[in-house]
């Protein structure tokens, strides 16, 4: 399964993005879906999680400010990110797999740049 994020761009402090994930296949059978991003000059970390039930994960101070779907009959999920700060900016990607925070599905991300 290929995973493409879009979505991204620039935007102000406090201004808030919609970012969306295409899967090239069915992801009905994806335990957990994901977004994971990554800042210049810093690892990968990973940010939020949502299992085929429907459950979601959230890591640090993003909770409250993001919010992580999906929707399986359409192959697609999302993060809607509120209250961006610069702290924010990096590329984000989507993956999937058999465990919280898994990439075995992965692809190319999409970069979100908070500047004023």
């Amino acid at each position: 399964v290929q995973l493409q994020a879009s979505g991204g761009g620039l935007v102000q402090p406090g201004g808030s993005l919609r970012l969306s994930c295409t899967a090239s296949e069915s992801i009905f059978a994806i335990n957990f879906m994901g977004w994971s991003r990554q800042a210049p000059g810093k690892q990968r970390e990973h940010v939020a999680s949502i299992n085929k039930g429907g459950v979601t994960f959230y890591v640090g101070s993003e909770k409250g400010r993001f919010t992580i779907s999906r929707d399986n009959a359409k192959n697609t999920m999302f993060l809607q990110m509120n209250d961006l700060k610069p702290d924010d900016t990096a590329v984000y990607y989507c993956n999937g797999g058999p465990t919280l925070g898994s990439t075995q599905y992965t692809g190319q991300g999409t970069l979100v740049t908070v500047s004023s």
